[in-house]
Protein backbone atom coordinates (compact mmCIF):
# COMPACT_ATOMS: atom_id res chain seq x y z
CA UNK A 1 0.00 0.00 0.00
CA UNK A 2 0.93 3.58 -1.12
CA UNK A 3 0.91 6.32 1.17
CA UNK A 4 0.89 10.01 0.24
CA UNK A 5 3.34 12.69 1.43
CA UNK A 6 0.65 15.41 2.37
CA UNK A 7 1.79 18.64 3.44
CA UNK A 8 -0.07 21.13 5.11
CA UNK A 9 -0.47 24.64 3.80
CA UNK A 10 -1.81 28.13 4.37
CA UNK A 11 -3.03 31.53 2.65
CA UNK A 12 -3.97 34.78 3.30
CA UNK A 13 -5.20 37.85 1.11
CA UNK A 14 -4.34 41.56 2.62
CA UNK A 15 -6.24 44.56 0.60
CA UNK A 16 -5.04 47.78 1.31
CA UNK A 17 -5.30 50.99 -0.75
CA UNK A 18 -2.28 53.41 -1.14
CA UNK A 19 -1.62 56.55 -2.37
CA UNK A 20 0.17 55.92 -5.83
CA UNK A 21 -0.67 54.68 -9.26
CA UNK A 22 -1.08 51.38 -10.16
CA UNK A 23 1.37 52.28 -13.06
CA UNK A 24 4.02 52.89 -9.89
CA UNK A 25 3.54 50.02 -7.52
CA UNK A 26 3.65 47.92 -10.70
CA UNK A 27 7.01 49.64 -11.70
CA UNK A 28 8.31 49.29 -8.06
CA UNK A 29 7.54 45.71 -7.45
CA UNK A 30 9.21 44.42 -10.35
CA UNK A 31 11.98 47.34 -10.56
CA UNK A 32 14.95 45.89 -8.25
CA UNK A 33 16.03 49.56 -7.41
CA UNK A 34 12.87 50.88 -7.29
CA UNK A 35 11.35 47.40 -4.75
CA UNK A 36 14.62 47.76 -2.77
CA UNK A 37 13.94 51.76 -2.13
CA UNK A 38 10.18 50.95 -1.06
CA UNK A 39 11.19 48.07 1.57
CA UNK A 40 14.76 49.14 2.34
CA UNK A 41 16.29 45.85 1.68
CA UNK A 42 18.46 45.18 -1.48
CA UNK A 43 16.40 43.53 -4.56
CA UNK A 44 17.56 42.22 -7.87
CA UNK A 45 14.97 40.86 -10.95
CA UNK A 46 13.13 42.00 -13.76
CA UNK A 47 9.63 42.89 -15.18
CA UNK A 48 9.72 39.79 -17.42
CA UNK A 49 8.00 36.70 -17.15
CA UNK A 50 10.25 34.18 -16.13
CA UNK A 51 13.00 36.15 -14.45
CA UNK A 52 14.11 35.64 -10.69
CA UNK A 53 14.35 38.13 -8.40
CA UNK A 54 15.60 38.35 -4.88
CA UNK A 55 14.10 40.62 -2.13
CA UNK A 56 14.92 41.82 1.65
CA UNK A 57 18.77 41.23 0.86
CA UNK A 58 18.50 37.94 -0.08
CA UNK A 59 15.55 36.70 2.37
CA UNK A 60 13.29 36.38 0.20
CA UNK A 61 13.46 34.73 -3.94
CA UNK A 62 11.63 33.51 -6.33
CA UNK A 63 10.79 33.80 -10.25
CA UNK A 64 7.55 35.88 -12.13
CA UNK A 65 5.08 33.46 -13.41
CA UNK A 66 2.62 35.89 -14.99
CA UNK A 67 2.74 39.61 -14.95
CA UNK A 68 -0.27 42.12 -16.72
CA UNK A 69 1.18 44.97 -16.76
CA UNK A 70 -0.02 47.50 -14.37
CA UNK A 71 -2.77 45.20 -13.13
CA UNK A 72 -1.46 41.68 -12.04
CA UNK A 73 1.57 40.18 -11.34
CA UNK A 74 2.33 36.43 -9.62
CA UNK A 75 4.94 35.26 -8.34
CA UNK A 76 6.74 31.71 -6.89
CA UNK A 77 7.68 32.56 -3.49
CA UNK A 78 10.15 31.43 -0.94
CA UNK A 79 12.22 32.65 2.33
CA UNK A 80 15.42 30.87 3.50
CA UNK A 81 12.92 29.96 6.27
CA UNK A 82 11.55 26.98 4.02
CA UNK A 83 13.37 24.41 3.85
CA UNK A 84 15.28 23.31 0.62
CA UNK A 85 12.27 20.33 -0.47
CA UNK A 86 9.56 22.22 0.48
CA UNK A 87 7.69 23.67 -2.60
CA UNK A 88 7.83 27.37 -2.82
CA UNK A 89 4.77 29.15 -2.40
CA UNK A 90 2.83 31.37 -4.39
CA UNK A 91 1.84 35.34 -4.62
CA UNK A 92 -0.51 37.02 -6.61
CA UNK A 93 -0.95 40.99 -6.50
CA UNK A 94 -3.93 42.60 -8.26
CA UNK A 95 -3.78 46.31 -8.88
CA UNK A 96 -6.26 48.84 -9.46
CA UNK A 97 -7.72 52.73 -9.32
CA UNK A 98 -9.59 53.57 -6.34
CA UNK A 99 -10.44 56.82 -5.73
CA UNK A 100 -6.71 58.93 -5.30
CA UNK A 101 -4.89 56.30 -5.28
CA UNK A 102 -4.21 52.15 -5.99
CA UNK A 103 -6.42 49.22 -4.49
CA UNK A 104 -4.09 46.15 -3.45
CA UNK A 105 -4.92 42.83 -3.30
CA UNK A 106 -1.95 40.48 -2.53
CA UNK A 107 -2.93 36.85 -2.40
CA UNK A 108 -0.40 34.32 -0.65
CA UNK A 109 -0.99 30.44 -1.15
CA UNK A 110 0.96 27.27 -0.31
CA UNK A 111 2.50 28.41 2.56
CA UNK A 112 4.06 25.16 4.43
CA UNK A 113 2.19 25.43 7.71
CA UNK A 114 5.66 25.43 9.68
CA UNK A 115 6.41 29.16 8.32
CA UNK A 116 6.60 31.96 10.86
CA UNK A 117 3.46 34.48 9.86
CA UNK A 118 4.42 36.19 6.38
CA UNK A 119 0.60 37.77 6.76
CA UNK A 120 2.22 40.46 9.40
CA UNK A 121 5.56 41.00 7.59
CA UNK A 122 3.22 42.09 4.38
CA UNK A 123 0.66 44.55 6.46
Amino acid sequence: KKTENITMSTSFTIETTIPASPEQVYFGWLNAEEHGRMTGGEATGEAEVGSPFTAWDGYIEGENLELEQDKRIVQSWRTSDFEEEQSNSKVEILLSNHNFGCKIKLIHTEIPDDQPDYEEGWE
